[in-house]
């Protein structure tokens, strides 16, 4: 008797990624061979395919998620992944110049467990590989048959993009109470900017490229910008409490850094002594761990964790909103749930 073929299981979101990777980085290294040549070193050098000085590195660099995003998008929308491939390349330049650009302002000195290239090449030429990158994904999709449409895309979503970015820098300079304190709805509209806009224009970019109506083009666009929240929401917490040995930064990092996180937010937005008791002792010399029990104590990280699925229900609302394709559509949950779940 002949034995019955065994369902072959769905693909885990890692081998989504990778999948997707393996998909766009032949066109992504041609993109950036395009460069100039000192351009493109450093272009490498914050993908992580090489060290400083171009010896070749093996490991990959990132996860890879925007331009997942962008081949899931089109084949979402019934188009072959390699439709979504522009897309794919011209939302990772995008990323890359506004990491370059952010680390700068923040003064971050790594990523990734490396320096960060500005602190590898010098904040000048740091910045100029940044505005090389943002031109060469305009030019990518430019070049690219149905690309105009995508090119008014990528521009607004940066538009968004730098908004909230300006906002998280403004936010710094606001006391922690009072009238003029961060709230938490403009703590969610920074998000949506600074992480949202960017991860609902991949999928967006995606769908436009592999000819998808605009209801389904919209329809994820919101569900990614729903993920950037979540995402973000995950990272404040992971930013207070995650584990270095897994996160790369130090434990209470974000705390050192005096950064207005939601779960802080919503800690000193609680009824109750304990919402004053952390704004004495914010704005204190008092070690980090004592502001982290406090905020926890308050209700922040369970504040943080609540507000993240809320916005994964929001982008299961907006996936069930428009006809998908199924497989293509599953692969984008597991994506939901491997990014917003992470090592909690």
């Amino acid at each position: 008797m002949t034995a019955l073929p065994s369902a072959v299981a769905a693909p885990t979101a890692p081998q989504v990624l990778d999948r997707c990777r393996a998909l766009v980085r032949p066109a992504l290294v041609k993109s950036v061979e395009r460069l100039h040549p000192w351009m493109g070193e450093m272009a490498a050098y914050s993908f992580g395919w090489c060290e400083v000085g171009g010896a070749p590195v093996a490991a990959p660099g990132g996860k890879g998620v925007r331009q997942a995003l962008a081949v899931l998008g089109a084949e979402a929308a019934g188009a072959p992944g390699r439709a979504g491939v522009a897309a794919a390349v011209a939302v990772e330049l995008v990323h890359t110049f506004s990491l370059l650009h952010d680390d700068i302002m923040d003064g971050d000195s790594t990523r990734r467990r490396r320096p960060t290239v500005w602190k590898a090449y010098g904040t000048g030429p740091a910045v100029l590989a940044g505005d090389a990158l943002f031109a060469l994904a305009v030019e990518t999709l430019a070049e690219t048959p149905g690309g105009a449409g995508g090119v008014r895309l990528l521009s607004s979503a940066l538009g968004d993009l730098v908004h909230g970015q300006a906002d998280d820098l403004l936010f710094a300079a606001r006391p922690w109470t009072g009238p003029e304190r961060v709230r938490l709805h403009e703590y969610r509209a920074m998000a949506e900017g600074k992480t949202g806009a960017l991860l609902g224009c991949a999928a967006a970019l995606g769908a436009v490229l592999g000819g998808a109506p605009p209801p389904t083009v919209t329809a994820l666009d919101r569900a990614g910008r729903h993920l950037g929240i979540a995402f973000q929401l995950v990272d404040d917490v992971l930013g207070i409490w995650g584990d270095p040995a897994v996160t790369g930064k130090p434990v209470h990092g974000d705390l050192r850094e005096r950064k207005k996180t939601f779960p802080v937010l919503a800690a000193l937005s609680s009824p109750g002594p304990g919402a004053r008791h952390l704004a004495t002792v914010l704005e204190s010399d008092a070690e980090p761990a004592v502001a982290a029990e406090l905020i926890e104590d308050a209700g922040g990280r369970t504040a943080a964790l609540d507000e993240a699925r809320r916005h994964t229900a929001a982008v299961e609302t907006a996936l069930a909103a428009v006809p998908l394709e199924a497989g293509p559509a599953n692969d984008l949950r597991s994506l939901l749930d491997f990014l917003v779940r992470r090592d909690l």
